[in-house]
């Protein structure tokens, strides 16, 4: 019988929301009250002028708490698919588990490999022994033959790896549609603060060209935190897709060495 089991989607999609909701007001407290703060600005010619960088951000606009969230989710959501997809690999090193059942396969030991995937545990270990135990079922089984038992031990590793993978790629297609919505977003922020900014150069003198040119500062500041937040989700997507991959990879390798192993045990 196989030892996975599938994780409820529901209760996921539910955190996945709330999280992004709670990280939203994290976002808006601290740019009303940390980037906001008066301390972080001073007043010239009867306008506010930021003193430092915390100052300038705030000046960006309301799109800037968005741009956080966005910064927020991609961080947040990264440290979860990391903790996730470290417990998937397991307790030891995947190469070494995969050397360590095939030479256990080719001796014809099946117990010790799937005592093995005892002890890696994980993804990984879960849908070996599932697929180990199917092809234990198949040695004893007189009613097929052996072209049926190769179709049901294929089955099996299908079967147990559609119900581990969904739990791995989860959340990634929200770091995935960040990494474009990130840039929109700043970009807006840019138009929206460059509008501002020109609307300022009204009055005519050389007070109001100074104010373009802070307006102008202040609105470049949200393509810089939506480039930076994009540029963040792009890089963790390709990661963890390719550490995905990767364990894939060795499951497909480890279950090719048991299909093979069962093809040369069972004569008909």
């Amino acid at each position: 019988m196989s030892t996975i089991k599938k994780k409820p989607s529901t209760f996921q999609n539910i955190f996945a929301g709330l999280a992004i909701v709670v990280l939203f007001i994290i976002a808006q407290i601290f740019f009303r009250v940390f980037l906001g703060d008066p301390a972080n600005f001073e007043m010239k010619d009867g306008h506010p002028h930021p003193k430092n960088v915390w100052g300038t951000i705030y000046l960006g606009g309301e799109v800037v708490p968005f741009l956080i969230t966005c910064l927020l989710v991609v961080v947040t959501f990264s440290i979860e698919r990391l903790i996730t997809i470290s417990a998937a690999s397991g307790t030891g090193s995947i190469t070494n588990f995969v050397y360590k059942v095939k030479g256990l396969l080719a001796e014809n030991d099946i117990q010790g490999a799937m005592d093995a995937c005892d002890k890696q545990k994980g993804s990984i270990g879960n849908v070996i022994k599932s697929v180990l135990e199917k092809y234990k079922e198949m040695l004893t089984d007189n009613t097929k033959d052996k072209e049926q038992k190769i179709a049901a031990i294929t089955k099996e590793q299908e079967d147990a790896t559609a119900l581990e993978l969904p739990m791995l790629e989860k959340n990634l297609t929200v770091i995935a549609t960040l990494a474009s919505v990130s840039t929109l977003i700043g970009l807006l922020g840019t138009v929206l603060g460059m509008i501002k900014a020109f609307s300022s150069m009204s009055g005519g003198g050389a007070a109001a060209a100074a104010q373009l040119a802070v307006g102008i500062s202040e609105a470049l500041i949200n393509t810089a935190t939506g480039i930076g937040a994009s540029a963040l989700a792009i890089i963790a997507y390709n990661y963890f897709t390719s550490k995905i991959d990767e364990l894939t990879y060795n499951i497909e390798e480890v279950c090719y060495s048991i299909l093979q192993n069962f093809n040369a045990q069972v004569k008909n």
